[in-house]
């Protein structure tokens, strides 16, 4: 399993491209769903939090570490 941990308005990039032809994505919300927000075309998409672990390559920007600079 993807041990990689996210929050909250995290820019993540994802396995497989989005139709309009980026990868990256902002998280939106969380809990036993997660939200993404497309960063290119700004479509929403929810998936259960399994999925999106499987689904996730890796965080881009923290925005945790931004918040704290």
């Amino acid at each position: 399993m993807n041990n990689v941990t996210f929050g909250l308005n995290d820019i993540v990039e994802m396995k497989k491209p989005h139709p309009c032809g980026t990868n990256r994505w902002q998280v939106v919300r969380l809990g036993a769903d997660i939200k993404i927000k497309c960063c290119h075309c700004e479509r929403m998409l929810m998936m259960p939090r399994p999925e999106f672990k499987k689904k996730m390559k890796k965080v881009l920007e923290s925005a945790q570490e931004s918040e704290n600079i």
